[in-house]
């Protein structure tokens, strides 16, 4: 199993939650972070004074899926992510090493 975690930019969520529904992944995991990355912020003007803003809004998906499922999935919000300028997000897969239904007491990949 693995976990897939995705840094998109807020507006991109609706398609890329279309794009996983068209592949069978219908549970995911939706934060609100903040963050920055080669883009390194930019400048904003508040009443007529100029202030730097760090740490840009960014939304972190996260979906459990099955190892075979993985690389389409990441191919997926790739390319429902992509708006081609700088600060589209990155995208992290990682080992998933065991999970549990709480409801049922299902685990491995019964539990996803």
């Amino acid at each position: 199993m693995k976990l897939v975690v995705a840094i998109i930019k807020p507006s991109r969520l609706e398609e890329v939650r279309q794009a996983l529904n068209s592949l069978d992944v219908h549970g995911m995991t939706v934060t609100e972070v903040k963050g920055y990355g080669r883009q390194k912020g930019h400048s904003e003007i508040y009443r007529g004074t100029e202030y730097a803003v760090h740490f840009l809004p960014k939304l972190k998906v996260e979906i459990a899926v099955d190892s075979a499922q993985a690389d389409a999935v990441a191919a997926s919000i790739r390319e429902s992510a992509q708006t081609g300028r700088i600060g589209d997000g990155k995208i992290f897969i990682l080992d998933l090493l065991a999970v549990t239904r709480i409801r049922t007491g299902e685990s491995g990949a019964a539990a996803l």
